[in-house]
């Protein structure tokens, strides 16, 4: 078994995770709006929406991996995609706002249903597991098949918590000098998806370098 890889794997599950995890988007607006209307109780609900959701995705994922590993040419243009996409979203952690908090009278005992339905039509979520998941797991299943359950597991747990503790922040405060610290957390994050974006490049070259000699 190769720990030091799976191990490796698991700590990018972890620091994308937290990053998907504090990046706005439908879920995150639906946790915080969730948990200034019905408190932390309803904002954990929704946050554990992706533990459900995101399933199939990494099954699908998991399987694809192989398949990726074994076809070096789609492994390269995937991840040159991902490269991109997460540019793209760390370039982005700069300039957007913090979501947009209506506080409407919700009930916290349909906030699982609502985190499960936001998180099913959100686009994004299918892109980076299929970007982003499938290269990293393919890359890693090469040497140690265990690795990518791994990465989904550590991911899917460490975005859950990342949301819980952003609901609890919010309950707390009730949105007093939140934003400023939210924007903070965005900017570093931003930093960490660049750097993995430069990695998945470097990868893609080392990819293309290797298909042509």
């Amino acid at each position: 078994m190769e720990s030091n890889v799976i191990i490796g794997l698991i700590i990018a599950g972890v620091s994308l995770g937290i990053i998907e995890g504090i990046k706005p988007g439908p879920l995150l607006t639906m946790v915080i709006r969730e948990t200034l209307s019905g408190g932390i109780r309803a904002g954990a609900r929704t946050a554990a929406a992706p533990i459900f959701t995101d399933g199939p995705l990494i099954i699908i994922s998991l399987f694809a991996a192989n398949w990726f590993a074994s076809n070096s040419i789609v492994l390269a243009v995937i991840s040159i995609l991902g490269s991109f996409f997460l540019m793209k979203m760390g370039v982005e952690c700069f300039s957007i706002n913090p979501p947009t908090i209506q506080d409407n009278n919700y009930d916290y005992t349909t906030s699982f249903k609502r985190g499960i339905l936001t998180n099913l039509l959100n686009p994004n979520v299918y892109i980076f597991w299929f970007l982003i998941g499938g290269p990293l797991m393919a890359r890693a299943a090469i040497k140690e098949p265990l690795a990518p359950i791994g990465y989904a597991i550590s991911f899917l747990v460490a975005h859950t918590v990342v949301n819980i503790m952003i609901a609890y922040f919010f309950d707390r405060t009730r949105g007093q000098n939140s934003n400023s610290y939210y924007k903070i957390s965005l900017s570093i994050c931003g930093f960490a998806m660049i750097l993995f974006s430069v990695g998945f490049l470097f990868y893609a070259i080392d990819i293309y370098s290797k298909i042509i000699l």
